[in-house]
């Protein structure tokens, strides 16, 4: 599993602004995520907002007015499983560009949250329920706010 050698972060989000943009599809699988950043956006102390996407191809255009409308983060979460045309790869490209780009663009921290997997399988074990290996959405979770307090430092 890829959750070997996590860091440990500064997760303290006392007056950071975080909002969660998640897509609809795979609804076991994204409501899991959806609860590992909720769990741990409400430990941070963050103020927190909830937009639901139809799916990962939106999470870029919502990240980006959620941003520029005032968050200081936004954890984008997202589920696309791998089928029988080339469509994942032209989602998970555009979900995965779209949210690098707005990063950039905006300056400010997206908490990588979208999970591309070839089974379901994948996503149940990465998705933070009971029985799962990993909690991608948390993970997302701690690395917007770690993120958002590096560049709060760096820009004083």
């Amino acid at each position: 599993m890829s959750g070997e050698g996590k860091p440990e972060l500064d997760v303290d989000g006392a007056g950071l602004k975080v909002t969660i943009v998640s897509g609809l599809w795979h609804t076991r699988i994204s409501e899991g995520l959806l609860n590992g950043a909720r769990r741990v956006l409400d430990a941070s102390g963050a103020e927190v907002a909830e937009v639901q996407v139809a799916g990962s191809f939106e999470l870029p255009v919502v990240a980006k007015a959620a941003l520029e409308a005032g968050a200081d983060a936004v954890v984008a979460l997202g589920v696309i499983v791998r089928g029988e045309t080339p469509h994942f790869d032209f989602v998970a490209s555009a979900a995965t560009d779209g949210l690098t780009r707005v990063a950039l663009d905006t300056g400010k921290p997206v908490g990588f949250g979208v999970l591309t997997l070839d089974t379901e399988q994948q996503g149940l074990d990465r998705a933070g329920l009971p029985d799962s290996k990993e909690d991608v959405g948390g993970r997302a979770a701690e690395a917007a706010i770690a993120t958002a307090r590096t560049l709060k430092a760096l820009r004083g």
